[in-house]
């Protein structure tokens, strides 16, 4: 018999030790994270009176495609709609805290006299909170519905962002001697670049492809499809520069605007929980208890730091971006951990070989110590708010309590902010959807036509295709938004605006005119001004060309309809919060999502019957059920289990509500195992309770809790039993019910 690969015995380890671990930190009501970790640490060679890994670096491996399915799934759970919706305040926050922790996790590390990238990766490591932790000790303390939560969970998002994106800025700075503020800079804009360029191409080729074959895809189907985009992601995005990671987060981002993103989201869910497990175990296996007790004093200064600066620095942000004392000390306080992002940040500095080994150990010490103190943290909040508004001057707490960000502009203002930054935000994607084209053509078009072509028939070609191919979104680039309300009204309103709208439009003639250029330059010997002219005369016949109007407003429309494909599905299925919620975020009250539990006590009663508007002055605007939604529901509407419940209410109201929902359940039956219901052959006896009365009179159903399938007549099948039909002696019936109740029959016939 083969010997099996050592692979599948280190799984075998992982896997039930893991299992057995997490069952207790269940039970400890703590997370399953820190559940994992301890997993690691209990099979790793540290650890001698347990069985160990054997080959660690398959098991590596597999937690480096752990973690590219853990930011897949992250992606899936992000939208870039909803960034833009949040407004500045949650940005504000978010870079505020990032840069703020980052700074003083690089003091920190130089104080200790630790290495440079060592202090510059414990920055990046300290500066990002756990989103899973946070959101679980919400869950476990019934803040969910509470605004301040919301605020959160939005920074959270933000962070995990910026986490992406520090992440390959860590690659760069590990990976050059000494880089400058232009490298940093030029990273940054290679981001950008390939970020935008993804995420348009990917909103209009992969909704359009699932969308095309979407009748022959099943489950199993579209689990594929989705894996092997995330990973071909993974491979382009190393083939540029950047790491696995942050291509599977953007293909998960791009998957999340489309119809099927709630299927892949829980088709995923398993893979990603296996995966995710063995990283997070592999995390574990790294923790060496002698660097603990030698690191000690850094572990618990660490703890400090990050406890003490997200206290301060977090509330001192949500502040600055506008909301109240309480709010920003209640989300500064929420975001005193470091989690799972603190281990991948980690991990890319080990791969890279930049950072000592004894701060991986460290880092996951560290995270573990901020996790069992979160709920403390979370809780400490309002009594500390207390406190300090005691002590402190009346005047510094109004004036504390009514900061803004900035006052809102004029109405001329909002007008040309709102004109100049569409205007800039096409001209950018534009700009770069036109230079991935020429790129491209010139790389790989251009080569081929040559083998085909004399060389400047093929210079030709390949700049007339190359023209033909770019010239929608020169087009577009030039003429939009030339008559937007914006543009005709303030063109209308001032003759003073005329000049600079016309400016707006000779800048982006001037953009578009530069690519067309750049191709004549490339291809052609001829002189400047001749190229010069071309490019003016190319552009000038795109501006006035009507095909191309019309493919360019149709390829923005499909492109519109891709990115709002899951909320026009959304909208069709119910799911679509109502348009007034953004008007109630702006008083003290709001709406929040109450799910009804399976088990509820109060399914099957109608909300009259509830009175919740009397007992928690909530208002119940709509009821989402399955497919369905219901607005306005009257008092006759009775509540399902598995019901969504759409309440609006202060946070004290909505948190009352959500209590005494979850509250009053039914108790588990502690007995299942004897509820198993049985099927029996009875022959009803001369002398029995049951001979000579009907179904109805003997109380079969009614007093025994059983039902008579059929009766035996020397028929094929049973013979249904007629209800006024009395039963005879030996007549043979076939009766279901549970044991005890079949029992009680028997002794009675």
């Amino acid at each position: 018999m083969n010997e099996l690969p050592y692979l599948v015995k280190d799984l075998a380890l992982i896997l039930i030790v893991a299992g057995i671990v997490t069952v207790v930190f269940k039970k400890l009501k703590q997370p399953l994270v820190l559940g994992y970790v301890m997993a690691g640490f209990l099979v790793s060679p540290h650890m001698p009176y347990t069985m160990s890994v054997i080959d660690r670096d398959d098991i590596s491996t597999w937690g480096e495609i752990g973690v590219i399915f853990l930011l897949f799934s992250l992606g899936l759970d992000f939208s870039f709609k909803k960034i833009m919706k949040m407004g500045a305040s949650p940005i504000i926050s978010t870079c505020s805290i990032v840069f703020c922790m980052m700074v003083l996790g690089i003091v920190t590390g130089h104080a200790f006299g630790w290495s440079r990238m060592d202090s510059i990766f414990l920055g990046g490591m300290l500066a990002m909170s756990s989103t899973t932790i946070i959101y679980k000790a919400f869950d476990d303390l019934g803040l969910r519905q509470q605004r301040f939560a919301g605020l959160v969970m939005s920074v959270l998002i933000l962070e995990d962002v910026l986490a992406i994106v520090m992440m390959v800025m860590l690659s760069a700075i590990a990976n050059g001697s000494s880089p400058d503020g232009g490298q940093m800079l030029g990273s940054v804009a290679k981001i950008a670049f390939f970020l935008i360029l993804w995420f348009v191409v990917g909103i209009f080729l992969i909704p359009w492809m699932l969308r095309s074959v979407r009748k022959l895809i099943n489950n199993e189907t579209l689990l594929i499809i989705a894996l092997g985009l995330c990973c071909a992601m993974a491979v382009l995005s190393t083939q540029v520069g950047f790491s696995s990671a942050f291509g599977a987060f953007v293909m998960g981002s791009i998957l999340a605007e489309t119809i099927e993103a709630d299927r892949i989201i829980k088709l995923v869910e398993p893979v990603k929980n296996l995966f995710g497990a063995v990283f997070f175990v592999s995390v574990g296996m790294l923790v060496d208890p002698q660097i603990l007790v030698e690191y000690a004093l850094p572990i618990c200064i660490l703890v400090l730091v990050i406890i003490l600066g997200q206290a301060v620095f977090g509330t001192l942000s949500f502040l600055i971006s506008g909301q109240s004392l309480k709010s920003a000390m209640q989300c500064g306080f929420s975001m005193a951990q470091i989690g799972e992002f603190s281990f991948i940040i980690a991990s890319l500095g080990l791969s890279l070989g930049v950072i000592g080994k004894f701060l991986y150990p460290v880092v996951v010490a560290v995270s573990v110590i901020t996790t069992f103190l979160t709920p403390y943290m979370i809780k400490a909040a309002t009594p500390c708010y207390a406190m300090l508004e005691r002590r402190m001057p009346k005047k510094w707490a109004a004036t504390l309590n009514n900061i803004t960000l900035s006052r809102r502009p004029t109405h001329p203002e909002r007008k040309w902010k709102s004109l100049l930054v569409q205007m800039a935000r096409n001209t950018v994607i534009y700009s770069i959807l036109s230079g991935a084209a020429i790129f491209l053509m010139l790389t790989f078009f251009l080569p081929f036509v040559r083998q085909l072509l004399p060389h400047w028939w093929a210079n030709a070609a390949c700049g007339v295709c190359t023209l033909l191919f770019i010239a929608p979104f020169l087009r577009a680039m030039v003429m939009k938004k030339n008559h937007s309300e914006e543009f005709k009204s303030l063109w209308n309103e001032n003759p003073y605006n005329k000049l600079p709208l016309i400016f707006t439009i000779l800048v982006r003639l001037v953009v578009a005119s530069a690519f067309v250029f750049y191709i004549c330059n490339y291809l052609t010997r001829f002189t400047n001004a001749l190229m010069l002219s071309i490019a003016l005369a190319a552009v000038a016949l795109m501006v006035i060309s009507r095909s191309l109007k019309r493919r360019s407003i149709k390829m923005e429309r499909m492109f519109m309809q891709n990115l709002r494909s899951r909320d026009i599905a959304a909208e069709v299925m119910g799911r679509k919060r109502p348009l007034y919620e953004g008007r109630l975020l702006d008083r003290d009250i709001h709406i929040a999502d109450i799910d009804v539990p399976e088990n509820s006590l109060w399914a099957g009663k109608t909300l009259r019957e509830l009175e919740l508007r009397n007992k928690y002055g909530v208002h119940v605007s709509s009821i989402l059920r399955g497919i369905q939604r219901i607005n306005t529901p009257n008092g006759d509407m009775m509540i399902f289990p598995g019901d969504r419940l759409q309440a609006i209410g202060s946070d004290d109201q909505l948190t009352a509500l959500s209590s005494a929902m979850n509250r009053e359940i039914r108790e588990k039956d502690p007995e299942i195992e004897k509820r198993e219901m049985k099927l029996r052959q009875v022959i009803i006896n001369a002398d029995g309770a049951f001979a000579g009365k009907t179904m109805k009179e003997s109380g079969i159903r009614d007093k025994f809790n059983c039902m008579v399938i059929g009766i035996e007549e020397g028929k094929e099948n049973l013979s249904p039993v007629d209800p006024s039909r009395k039963l005879e002696k030996d007549d043979i019936i076939w009766i279901v019910g549970e044991e005890e109740d079949i029992k009680r029959f028997n002794e009675n016939n």
